[in-house]
Parts: C-alpha cells; structure tokens; sequence
C-alpha cells in the first residue's frame, strides 16, 4: 500500500474489483472466498508477475481460494489465514426480499428450510450477488449487485454495514 492511501479508501476498489470478477463468471455461481495480500508482498514472492500488476495502481491484490464446500458459517469458522494476508473477500448469491417480506420472515415460526422456501418463491425477491470484504485492521466494505430483469435494471449498492453479519464472520478468520 503507498503511504497516501489508507485502508479505508483501498478497500472499496478492491471489494469492486473482485465482484467484477466473479461477475464475469455471470450468475448461479457459488460462493468465492480470496485472500487480500500486499502488491508489493506478492511480487516480492513471485516477481515473473511484475508485468501483470501494479502496487502503486492496486496495493491490494485478491486471489481466488479453493471453493467453500457445506454450511459457508462453518466452513468460514474453520479459516484462519496466515499473516501474509492482509485481508479477505467472500462472494456470494443471495435473494433480496423487500421490507414487508423481510418483517413477515423475520415474525414468522418458519424453520431455516421454510425460510429459504418463502425467499425464493416471494414474488418480489431479487436475486443479488453480495462481496464483503475485510482488512485486519476492522476496515469492511460491501458490494451489492441486484441482477436485472426485463422489468428492472440491474443496481449496485455499495456500503460498510451492508452485511454484518458477514464481515463480522470474515473478521474472526484474521483474528490470532
């Protein structure tokens, strides 16, 4: 990272760069978990990358783990990165479901498969591909992209407090 920026102004461009690369990959994809690791750290260790990226342009590189298999809140409590890294981004798809619906989830008795039924039959829900992303100095940043239909066009939404509860998940795997 150069000196003029701080964490909090690189982790925006870096949760935006990893959804526009998992959107490459288009939709129905599943969850993406990367590592953030030092420019300069990375071609400190592989210096034949010199010509594909930049420290002063990108501080942050993300790089694409293995996939997460079973319950993503295990397999996310099993991770504890190494100090090399600096931070980590998870890609995910999820349904979005407008206030009303939401209110009569979250007041409804409905077990976890009841739950996921009502989502994805409400016929309201948007499907969203949501990147959270931490540093281990407690920097989060969210990347919302609701896919569009013929009806609706496609949105971004981009904010800290997106998704607490994930980065408060991807926090503990930085954590000693």
């Amino acid at each position: 990272m150069s000196a003029s920026e701080t964490p909090a102004v690189i982790l925006p461009t870096v949760a935006r760069e990893v959804e526009e690369f998992v959107a490459a990959g288009g939709w129905e994809q599943p969850p993406q978990l990367f590592a953030l690791v030092a420019t300069s750290d990375l071609l400190d260790q592989q210096p034949e990358l010199r010509d594909q990226l930049d420290p002063e342009s990108s501080p942050l590189t993300p790089i694409a783990q293995d996939a997460l298999d079973g319950d993503l809140g295990d397999a996310l409590a099993g991770i504890e990165w190494p100090p090399a890294v600096t931070g980590c981004a998870l890609a995910q798809e999820i349904v979005v479901l407008p206030p009303e619906a939401e209110t009569e989830l979250s007041h409804g008795e409905l077990d976890d498969e009841a739950a996921r039924k009502f989502a994805a039959e409400h016929p309201s829900r948007r499907e969203a591909r949501m990147v959270a992303a931490v540093l281990r100095d407690g920097s989060v940043f969210c990347v919302l992209r609701l896919r569009g239909t013929a009806e609706v066009p496609e949105e971004v939404v981009e904010h800290p407090e997106l998704a607490p509860n994930l980065t408060d998940a991807l926090l503990a795997t930085l954590r000693p």
